[in-house]
């Protein structure tokens, strides 16, 4: 598994952030199963520059937490099934790991809602990658029945690794 990290700016967390994201990104591929060994991009930024994004990419002026870009399009959430035939793709042409996507995550907003929701940065940090990981595996949360169920898949990924409120 490549994890890429790139720190835009420079997280001042008490906590090992890199080893963390590896965690967490390693947890989610094992608890979605994924058969393939996988790429992903881990991007930290500030509230600015993910509002530009956010503005540039969905039409939303404003910072947020975390962007997702994947890579992959699932007939299913989840299903690796398909990928091999239908998109040959989406798997890296040198060392053959599935190109899962990238992940954009606002380091201010780590801070500001560890503290509005009363748990620690490590645990929200956590939290926005499992939540992030399963949007790159398929996973949605615009209907009530997707947002429980993904809501129980990030809870479940986080008491695998002991990330606790």
């Amino acid at each position: 598994m490549t994890v890429s990290i790139e720190a835009e700016c420079r997280p001042d967390f008490d906590f090992d952030w890199e080893q963390t994201a590896r965690d967490v990104i390693a947890c989610a591929m094992d608890y979605e199963q994924c058969p393939y060994e996988a790429e992903v991009n881990l991007i930290l930024t500030t509230a600015s520059e993910i509002q530009s994004i956010n503005r540039d990419y969905r039409g939303i002026d404003r910072a947020t937490d975390v962007l997702s870009f994947p890579l992959v399009n699932y007939e299913k959430p989840g299903d690796f099934g398909h990928l091999e035939e239908e998109q040959a793709d989406c798997f890296h042409p040198d060392t053959g790991e599935l190109m899962l996507g990238d992940i954009v995550l606002c380091v201010d907003k780590v801070w500001e809602q560890a503290e509005k929701y009363g748990h620690s940065p490590r645990r929200e940090y956590a939290f926005l990658i499992a939540h992030s990981m399963l949007h790159l595996f398929g996973y949605d949360h615009e209907e009530e029945d997707m947002a429980a169920d993904m809501e129980k898949r990030q809870e479940d990924i986080l008491s695998r690794l002991s990330i606790s409120r």
